[in-house]
């Protein structure tokens, strides 16, 4: 169990497979420096464990109910998301995230391999799901481009994707990477052909990984810090009321 959903939802920034390349000049002559910026910004992304599953839980109960529509199929309850995200295998599938300056989990993807199906076990499925504030800064892409180098680096020949006709932004993603997109009525099916693992798609999953391990740990640590000044303004400020109290 622990399907990644039929559906993802995302922003509508596209993307390409792999690493992002550079602008060929022409391009970079026509391209605003804003947008020249986006595309080499890095994104911090994680690998999530057992021990965040409460967090997956907080970010897909926050998505509003069209996202819920679009990451799952259908009008995901919170019963069914709970029951979703309890059945999520951190040990068979991967699961990635964003975590914003708060450690709140503003996007997630889950990259399911299909190794329960013999004729499918070189074939890995891709859902993603990015909360609206987070919207318009490429996380959808970002995170795509992680799941297809962390599937080469496991064998994987095939990404398949699972949107609703209506998805534009998810297809995008998928046609931009170079995958078949075959429609069926209100549901859509993109299959990518990934290229063989290297040993710089192994390097770079591994610089990759510790970098945003890092960046986790310096936000977890600044995150340690405000907490305990908030306890320390809480505690001054009943100390202050009781000195006031005590005076009157």
């Amino acid at each position: 169990m622990g399907h990644p959903g039929a559906h993802s939802v995302v922003d509508a920034t596209s993307s390409t497979a792999g690493t992002p390349q550079a602008l060929d000049a022409s391009q970079a002559a026509s391209t605003p420096p804003e947008a020249t910026k986006e595309v080499f910004r890095w994104v911090p992304i994680r690998s999530l464990s057992e021990r965040h599953r409460p967090r997956v839980l907080a970010h897909l109960l926050s998505l509003e109910p069209h996202d819920r529509y679009l990451r799952f199929g259908y009008a995901a309850s919170d019963t069914q998301i709970g029951r979703y995200v309890d059945l999520l295998d951190f040990h068979r599938d991967e699961v990635f995230g964003v975590f914003n300056r708060r450690l709140e989990l503003i996007a997630m993807a889950h990259l399911a391999y299909m190794t329960d199906i013999p004729a499918e076990r070189n074939m890995a499925e891709f859902g993603v799901s990015v909360i609206t504030k987070a919207r318009g800064r490429g996380y959808g892409a970002r995170l795509f481009d992680h799941a297809v180098l962390h599937a080469r680096n496991r064998h994987v020949d095939t990404m398949i994707i699972h949107a609703l006709s209506e998805n534009s932004a998810m297809l995008r993603i998928a046609r931009n990477a170079g995958a078949t997109v075959v429609r069926e009525g209100g549901d859509s099916e993109a299959r990518l052909k990934l290229p063989p693992e290297t040993l710089v798609s192994h390097i770079e999953a591994l610089v990759e990984g510790q970098a945003a391990e890092l960046d986790y740990q310096l936000k977890s640590g600044v995150h340690h810090v405000d907490t305990l000044l908030s306890m320390f303004a809480e505690i001054r400020d009943g100390v202050a009321k009781v000195r006031k109290s005590t005076i009157e």
